[in-house]
């Protein structure tokens, strides 16, 4: 059984940046990592999502070119880094673990889900 805890959301003003941190631990780190979000009233959507080595990512056409998603497997850690944040990037952003091996966008693929953490980016 594999924990996820995610760290590193607050209050950002729009263009700024901010680093999401998600620590895994209760088990292997070999899994395709991904992130995910909801803003109130909405559905969960597809962030980014990272393969098990590292080299394979995927992102939501909503966030390329703004975000970064990384991991460093000595440390069990995946991270998120945010820039020129918008207003619309407000929601709960949450981590999962896939067992899979393919970086999927659908949260069913997804086994281990963090508790989530807040970003909000005022105007």
């Amino acid at each position: 059984q594999v924990q996820l805890v995610e760290s590193g959301g607050g209050l950002v003003q729009a263009g700024g940046s901010l680093r999401l941190s998600c620590a895994a631990s209760g088990g292997s780190f070999s899994y395709v990592m991904g992130w995910f979000r909801q803003a109130p009233g909405k559905e969960r959507e597809f962030v980014a999502a990272i393969s098990r080595g590292g080299g394979s990512k995927n992102y939501a056409e909503s966030v390329k070119g703004r975000f970064t998603i990384s991991r460093d497997n000595a440390k069990n850690t995946v991270y998120l880094q945010m820039n020129s944040l918008k207003p619309e990037d407000t929601a709960v952003y949450y981590c999962a673990a896939s067992g899979k091996y393919y970086t999927g966008s659908d949260g069913y693929e997804y086994d281990y889900w963090g508790q989530g953490t807040q970003v909000t980016v005022s105007s």
